[in-house]
């Protein structure tokens, strides 16, 4: 599994109200929502990274 690193995120308190209930929708954290939505993106986009190989 990729090492993760943690960095702070200024975001829209309404937006994260929204990202919260979404999370709790799908019983995820909301780190865990923002990741998913972050891998979602990047994939729809072709701009997901490669996996490295052993």
């Amino acid at each position: 599994m990729a090492k993760k690193k943690a960095f702070a995120l200024r975001i829209n308190e309404d937006m994260l109200k929204s990202i919260e209930k979404w999370a709790a929708d799908e019983f995820r954290s909301t780190n865990g929502q923002l990741e998913w939505m972050l891998h979602k993106c990047l994939k729809d986009a072709n701009r997901h990274p490669k996996q490295k190989e052993n």
